[in-house]
């Protein structure tokens, strides 16, 4: 493997490492801002892990997204993978 391939590698891994952090702490401050009213009822109705909201399409996301967490994205805006690591390799 090159050497070149190797550096770009474990970049991306502690990249995804780094994403993986913040999705997990929007992840619980919208748990407690919503008290836990994270999916709608068809979010519900489905069994649709409300964790899957945060990464990902953002039409299925607001599909399954209760109001509170809709509402609570309008000002904590959701960061999907590809939205991180555009915003980390711009600082560099």
């Amino acid at each position: 493997m090159s050497l070149v391939f190797k550096q770009a590698a474990s970049q991306w891994n502690n990249l995804r490492a780094d994403y993986e952090n913040v999705k997990q702490s929007q992840y619980e401050q919208a748990e407690q801002a919503t008290r836990g009213a994270m999916l709608n009822r068809r979010g519900q109705a489905k069994g649709i892990d409300s964790y899957s909201l945060f990464s990902g399409n953002a039409i299925r996301a607001y599909a399954y997204a209760s109001e509170e967490l809709i509402e609570w994205w309008q000002s904590h805006p959701r960061i999907t993978f590809a939205d991180y690591e555009e915003q980390m390799l711009s600082e560099y």
